[in-house]
């Protein structure tokens, strides 16, 4: 995969982190474990853990599966 010419900004950075800390809070809220989240949302632990770290980012659709396994509307997420 070619490198990005430029490095993201500080502030997409900072935003990609606080996402990533709200998906643990509300999963933490609903009592689920990353493995637990995982399961509910189709998708591997691992990639709840670097979603939540703030190593990697959602697509969309990933964000939308992640809000029905956590019962909460999508802009939940992304607000907060």
């Amino acid at each position: 995969m070619p490198s990005r010419r430029n490095p993201k900004p500080d502030w997409v950075i900072a935003r990609q982190v606080a996402l990533g800390h709200r998906i643990a809070q509300l999963r933490q809220r609903a009592e689920l474990s990353q493995e637990e989240l995982g399961h509910l949302a189709g998708m591997e632990r691992r990639s709840i853990q670097r979603y939540e770290s703030g190593r990697r980012d959602p697509r969309y659709s990933d964000l939308l599966l992640i809000a029905h396994a956590l019962r909460v509307h999508v802009t939940d997420l992304l607000s907060g």
